[in-house]
Parts: C-alpha cells; structure tokens; sequence
C-alpha cells in the first residue's frame, strides 16, 4: 500500500510540473505620475476606493468637477485649495477619451451607468453646430428623426433611440460608424470629419438623449395653475360633493403649502397611487387599505383589509391579524369598501375645467 502511495505521490507530482505556469494577473491601472496625484490619493483614494475606478474615466474638466463636488458630498475630505488641485489634475490627465474601447492601455468600463458619457455644455454646443451643418434635415431638430413627409432615405432615425448613440462613449462608436461611410448634408464624406467635431457631435446628441429623461426640459411637468379659484371652490362644495369627506379647516388645512400644483392635481386625481414627498417638503399622508366584509351563508360577518378578489376566491387578512379564505359562491356575500372609490367615480366626470379650478383652489389653502 505504501508503495501505491508513492508512486502516485510521484505522478501528482510530474503532472503538476508538466502544466504551464498560470500568467501573471494583469496589473491594475495606476494614476499618472503628475504634480496634484498625491492629493488624489489621498482625498479618493485613502477611504472610498482604488485609483483604478478613477483612472478608468476621462471627462472634460467641468465633468470632473461634477464628479468630485458630488464625492464631496458623499464625505469625501478636501478644502478648497486640494479641491482646485483636484480637478486641475484630473482635466489634465484624464481627459475625455476617444475612440476604440481599450485604446490608450485603460478602455472603457463598459456601455453602462457607471460609465455614463457626461456632457460637456460647452463641447455639445460646438457639435449643435456639426449637427445643423450635416444632419437637421435628416434627423430633426431634435435628433428624433426626420419629418414623415420625406421617404425612407431621406427620413433619418430616431438618434436618441439609436444604439450606435446609446452605446457610444466621447465618440467610439459614433466615429467608427461615421468612419464606414454616411451621408452628410455638405456631401462631403463622413470619414472627413475631424476627430475633435465627432466628439462635439457626440457631446450634443448625448445631450439630446438627457433631454428626454425625466428630469430633462422636455419632461418638466407644464402650468397647471390655470384654473378659477371661485368656480373650483363651488365645484368642492357643490356637485364634486368633496366636502362630504374633506375639510378645508380640517384635512385640508394649509394644503396649498404642502404640495406644489402638480402634486395638488396628482394627489386628488389619483390619491392611491400618489406616492409622498411629492410636494413641497411635506410627506403625503398615508394611504388607507381597502377592506372588505365578508358573510358567508348562515355565518358571522368577517371584516378585514383586502388580499385577494376575484370571481372564484376571496381573501382578507381580520383586525386578529388571522388570514381568512372562502370560495365564492352565491350564497356568499362580499362587500368591498374603497375607501378611494368616490375619487375613482369623479374621473369619468371631471372636466378639464373642473380639474384645473380644483387645483387653483386647492393651491389657496393656505
């Protein structure tokens, strides 16, 4: 038995040495070598992270302050002269990169958040001007495509839905779709753009792309305080029938203060779903379950907040806390109490006058 140990000891041992030596890891990107890298070690690096997250970037100096004043923020220690220091290393040293991902020995992270393409104001500007030159007539004043009047060669896409866009980072793959050959409004060749205007261009269409977020100027919610605040105090009290509920003096108080226009249309439309910290500072109040009632054939009456209705079971969870189930039959009796239900109703009677006098009352309810 010894011996067979031995043996196969020895034979690990030559297959071991037969297999190649594993390659080395490669080493991580390191920061240059410049006046100001200290300080960025010290202010990024000694708690938060590695200087490989920061030498992964290249943003344009205002990015970069962007970037650091929003690390700042998140705690990160540095007075006003080491955040100057900062920035003036970074812009320097870690500028906006181009072309193919992986150039430059530190490639880009990837088409993700984390490697989102900041948008120099100044650089998107200088690229509006590319885009009017060469390609408004095709893709629009907006870059959403062109006008369905043309045909199909002459109507550009939609560049803000685009992938060679939504993928692009600071001109990679919009250069190198633009290298392969598109028409330009000049008729010149796309290939003959420098590589400065591909990456102005690429600045403005990712501009074009933040402007249809949410929190983009095409998104920002329009006037709603338009309305009579007379006519919107007779619909409360009159056919509304809103006072039945609400009180000005009571729930109602000061609401004018707690939400701004929007949340105040939000809130009495769909009360539900209004989701709080909507308004101006205040939290939304809480919102009331739907309950049911629940009698079933010769039995107590069991009340308690809705699980489950549909056209074969019921189910409800009781004030004991005790979840609770039947099947629905005729002899079942289910009563469904919204406490919501009378706003549900309003929706298909509202007018748009009514609703936009609602809201001017309402924002006077101070």
């Amino acid at each position: 038995m010894r011996r067979w140990f031995i043996l196969g000891a020895a034979a690990l041992a030559v297959q071991l040495s037969a297999q190649p030596p594993r390659p080395p890891a490669p080493a991580k990107p390191t920061l240059p070598d410049a006046p100001g890298r200290a300080t960025v070690l010290q202010a990024c690096g000694s708690s938060c992270h590695g200087p490989e997250i920061v030498a992964g970037k290249g943003y344009s100096r205002d990015n970069w302050a962007t970037v650091v004043n929003s690390m700042i923020s998140r705690g990160a220690k540095a007075s006003g002269a080491e955040f100057g220091e900062i920035i003036d290393y970074l812009a320097k040293n870690l500028p906006p990169r181009t072309g193919k991902a992986g150039a430059g020995g530190v490639g880009f992270i990837g088409s993700g958040p984390d490697d989102a393409h900041l948008v120099d104001g100044e650089a998107a500007e200088r690229g509006k001007s590319v885009y009017v030159a060469e390609c408004i007539t095709c893709h629009g004043n907006r870059a959403r495509g062109g006008p369905d009047s043309l045909p199909p060669p002459q109507r550009g896409a939609d560049l803000v839905r685009s992938l060679v866009v939504l993928k692009d980072r600071y001109g990679a793959t919009i250069g190198e779709f633009l290298k392969k050959g598109h028409p330009l409004q000049s008729g010149k060749p796309s290939a003959s753009l420098a590589s400065a205007q591909v990456l102005d261009l690429a600045h403005f269409l990712h501009l074009k792309v933040n402007d249809t977020l949410r929190s983009g100027p095409f998104s920002s919610p329009v006037n709603v305080l338009t309305g009579d605040v007379k006519a919107g105090e007779q619909y409360f009290n009159g056919a509304g029938g809103c006072n039945k509920c609400h009180s000005v003096t009571g729930d109602l108080a000061g609401v004018g203060k707690r939400y701004d226009p929007t949340g105040l249309q939000q809130k009495f439309l769909f009360p539900k779903s209004f989701s709080a910290g909507r308004g101006r500072g205040a939290a939304g109040g809480n919102i009331k379950p739907v309950t049911l009632r629940v009698t079933p054939a010769g039995g107590a009456t069991v009340s308690g907040v809705l699980l489950h209705l549909d056209d074969f079971n019921v189910s409800l969870r009781d004030d004991q806390g005790e979840y609770r189930t039947w099947t629905r039959v005729p002899s079942l009796k289910v009563e469904k109490i919204d406490p919501y239900q009378a706003h549900v109703d309003l929706l298909d009677k509202y007018t748009d006058k009514n609703m936009h006098d609602i809201v001017a009352y309402l924002e006077s309810i101070k």
